[in-house]
């Protein structure tokens, strides 16, 4: 039987990754919805349909009925959301009311990509920037949908993705691909003091494992896709053996966050590759 699956930020890093894995699946017809704020026409892949546009205006641009919504389309920096605080509105509150709205309409389900940043500093982390805000806000109103008119949900939170894809250069690069053009170009490591702030880092692999197995069989929330292993910003420097230089201290930069995978874990999700191995092939390939 066809699926009908609509990616939302489709054209991102995560989002290219997981409509090339539904698109694989010869039974799926994949469509993405992405305004273009970080994604790339160079993330398109074969079989997918790419609309673009926001999420905010979703009940205008699809005209067609999905099985399944992937909501990850929204934007998702921590610091620099403190200057883009009108985009963070734009695209997070908008747009999440208009996906719900859209979601109940049609009956299907949301997968929604929440953030771990909510949980990061015992709690504390889900106030300390407008970005971590709004995201945690956003999972209380899909619980909501779900109680108040049945919509079918899941809730998957992400811990610092790496892999192909992700952005490197420029105010929303990313820090292991940052940190890669850095070597690749001889320019010193740059770390937000104080350094010891830890991450969770997982493979884009994995990430996409857990999504596409919550999305057919996890209903609820804190469906973390997670690595285990937590390096501070330092060890990872470390780990390219570059020079290091070290900035001021900034707002929202959480120093810690729980990984909560066990519900993962329970559909049978388990993280397959290491930041350190990643490390050393980016290495063995001289930072290509």
């Amino acid at each position: 039987m066809r699926k009908k699956i609509l990616v939302t930020g489709g054209a991102g890093f995560v989002g290219s990754h997981l409509c090339e894995r539904l698109a694989s699946d010869s039974n799926n017809d994949v469509y993405s919805l992405d305004n273009y704020f970080t994604g790339s026409k160079d993330n398109h892949v074969a079989n997918v349909t790419y609309i673009e546009g926001l999420t905010a205006d979703i009940d205008k641009l699809i005209d067609f009925a999905p099985d399944m919504v992937y909501h990850l389309g929204e934007y998702s920096r921590v610091e620099q959301s403190f200057d883009d605080i009108e985009k963070v509105w734009k695209f997070n509150k908008d747009g999440i009311f208009a996906v719900l709205e859209f979601v109940r309409k049609h009956g299907c389900k949301i997968l929604y990509a929440g953030s771990s940043t909510k949980f990061g500093d015992g709690g504390l982390g889900r106030s300390a920037s407008p970005y971590a805000w709004t995201k945690a806000t956003n999972t209380e109103l899909v619980q909501n949908y779900g109680a108040w008119f049945n919509v079918p949900y899941a809730i998957t939170y992400f811990y610092n993705v790496y892999g192909s894809r992700e952005i490197q250069t420029g105010k929303y690069a990313t820090l292991i691909a940052l940190f890669k053009e850095k070597m690749k170009n001889g320019e010193p490591l740059t770390i937000v003091s104080p350094g010891s702030q830890k991450r969770n880092f997982t493979h884009i692999d994995d990430i996409i494992d857990g999504l596409v197995l919550v999305g057919e069989n996890g209903y609820g929330d804190e469906f973390g896709i997670g690595s285990p292993e937590a390096y501070s910003i330092k060890e990872i420097a470390e780990m390219y053996d570059g020079e290091i230089q070290m900035l001021p201290e900034r707002k929202g930069n959480r120093m810690t966050a729980d990984v909560i995978s066990a519900k993962t874990e329970a559909l049978g999700w388990k993280p397959t590759r290491t930041i350190k191995e990643y490390i050393e092939e980016l290495r063995a390939y001289n930072w290509k």
